[in-house]
């Protein structure tokens, strides 16, 4: 006997979940592959003194790329303390791409190596920063409403400079005669 209630089917997996398992495990083999060509061709000391220096190369970048992002997030502290405009500095910027070059150095394989060294040159790094946020700004565009990427659209806020500002509006249903006090309140602190 039939109701005819439709049964619920799972959702479709996206390809990227379908495909990154693979793609990674396609990755590894083609990177041990090559390590192992190398070998035959240079030598084993040859390719372990590479890996070696992959690895150290790879933590110096991080190192450093870590020290320039604290940098900038002191001075922004110091510059919102001091209630003063901050010099417009983009010193700061591309950090993440710079430690993820270091992260691929310090893996072992050539293909990685290669990868890493792509993301230190400063103008690829510009580049695939752009790109990335531009792809993000288009999917928080094409947010679902009640989604997660809406949240983050609404809660940006446009100054007339163009500035985004990120708040949070908090709505008071309360009268206005149980607030104590007629002046401004103080700000909530956890």
């Amino acid at each position: 006997m039939t109701t005819g209630a439709t049964t619920p089917t799972a959702p479709r997996r996206s390809r990227v979940r379908t495909f990154l398992p693979l793609g990674i495990a396609a990755w590894l083999v083609l990177e041990i592959w090559l390590l192992t060509v190398l070998a035959g061709a240079a030598g084993g000391l040859t390719v372990f003194a590479l890996l070696v220096a992959g690895g150290l190369l790879g933590a110096v970048v991080i190192k450093r790329a870590g020290r320039r992002a604290f940098r900038g997030l002191s001075q922004t502290l110091q510059w919102q303390q001091s209630r003063t405009a901050p010099a417009e500095d983009r010193s700061g910027r591309g950090n993440g791409l710079l430690m993820l070059g270091g992260l691929l150095l310090m893996l072992p394989g050539p293909v990685s190596d290669a990868a890493g060294l792509l993301l230190l040159v400063p103008p690829v790094r510009t580049v695939l920063a752009r790109r990335a946020e531009r792809s993000l700004d288009r999917r928080m565009r094409r947010a679902a409403p009640g989604s997660l990427g809406d949240a983050f659209q609404q809660a940006r806020m446009h100054r007339p400079d163009g500035k985004v500002v990120q708040g949070e509006v908090v709505q008071d249903d309360a009268p206005r005669r149980s607030r104590p006090g007629p002046g401004p309140r103080p700000p909530l602190t956890s």
